[in-house]
């Protein structure tokens, strides 16, 4: 829990900062909206932690959320009754492209910052292709309300946000957690106590497609269809992820701080447009922000030997 509380304290001091410029934050309403723009990224970097921990990259979530708005659209065009089985679908695509990433990586041995490169770009080319830059067909009411509907004061997404919590750290404190770490930490000591590296990686990859699939769902409603919807999401949820203390490499980091990593984030981006800071600026201050996690935790992370670990 320590290993939690310095992006804990950074993401207290954001909220503060923002409440100082918008004293109304705090109210419920307000705070709610808040929590449910987060939300999508919040999800995408809990999936994004699971890849990261295991030692592996996963570039490919943007587009598969763009992929997966567009072909919500095309499908639904407006049916009521097409929501369910779209939505399963595209659970089920989501759950496709990280076993197909998941398992380039492992059994061909391609490294999964170029396998994950490469499925964006199928992706991101698929889509162009098929709507030639203008996305056709229309979420259905059902559909939008998962991402800007709620169920009596409380947002969806806030409520699908809090399940998905819940759901990854007992995954993490279950012995799936524990094996993730170790294979993240070191896979040849992880292997030879066991633990089958190929599958544990694989099902890390699959997880991040499901939560992409999640944060299409939500930003499909939230912001509608478009063919740009993803556009750097990867970027933001390993960013939000490394933000969190999550060492890239592997084998050390908590689920919880890289999901408050993702609140931080977006924290800092509300805090600068309310202050008339350009939006175009959020990629600078990303770069820095990156450069700078990823430093930081260089300097501080110990000697193979004595790493400990942290699950959540």
């Amino acid at each position: 829990m320590r290993r939690n509380l310095p992006i804990l304290g950074v993401l207290a001091v954001l909220l503060v900062a923002i409440a100082a410029a918008n004293p109304s934050f705090f109210e419920p309403q307000s705070f709610l909206a808040f929590v449910k723009r987060a939300a999508p990224l919040a999800i995408l970097a809990a999936g994004q932690y699971f890849v990261i921990v295991s030692g592996e990259f996963d570039l490919s979530v943007g587009s598969l959320v763009t992929a997966e708005v567009v072909i919500a659209a095309r499908l639904i065009d407006g049916e009521s009754g097409a929501t369910w089985p779209v939505i399963a679908l595209l659970l089920a695509i989501g759950a496709l492209v990280g076993t197909v990433n998941g398992l380039v990586t492992t059994r061909l041995r391609v490294p999964s910052f170029i396998v994950t490169l490469g499925m964006m770009l199928i992706l991101s080319g698929a889509v162009f292709l098929w709507t030639d830059g203008a996305p056709r067909g229309a979420l259905s009411q059902e559909f939008r309300q998962f991402g800007r509907g709620s169920l009596g004061p409380v947002p969806w997404s806030v409520l699908i946000l809090a399940a998905a919590v819940a759901a990854v750290v007992a995954l993490m404190r279950a012995d799936f957690g524990r094996t993730l770490v170790a294979t993240g930490d070191n896979p040849l000591a992880a292997g030879l106590s066991g633990v089958r590296v190929h599958r544990v990686k694989t099902l890390a990859f699959v997880l991040s497609g499901l939560s992409a699939a999640v944060c299409a769902i939500l930003l499909g409603g939230f912001a509608g269809v478009s063919a740009k919807v993803g556009q750097g999401l990867e970027f933001k949820a390993i960013t939000a992820v490394v933000v969190g203390g999550v060492v890239l490499g592997g084998g050390r980091g908590s689920v919880v701080a890289a999901i408050a990593g993702a609140f931080t984030l977006q924290s800092l981006f509300t805090l600068l447009n309310l202050h008339g800071i350009s939006g175009a600026m959020e990629y600078t201050v990303q770069g820095v922000i990156l450069i700078a996690a990823v430093a930081l935790g260089t300097v501080r992370l110990p000697r193979r030997g004595s790493r400990s670990t942290s699950t959540a």
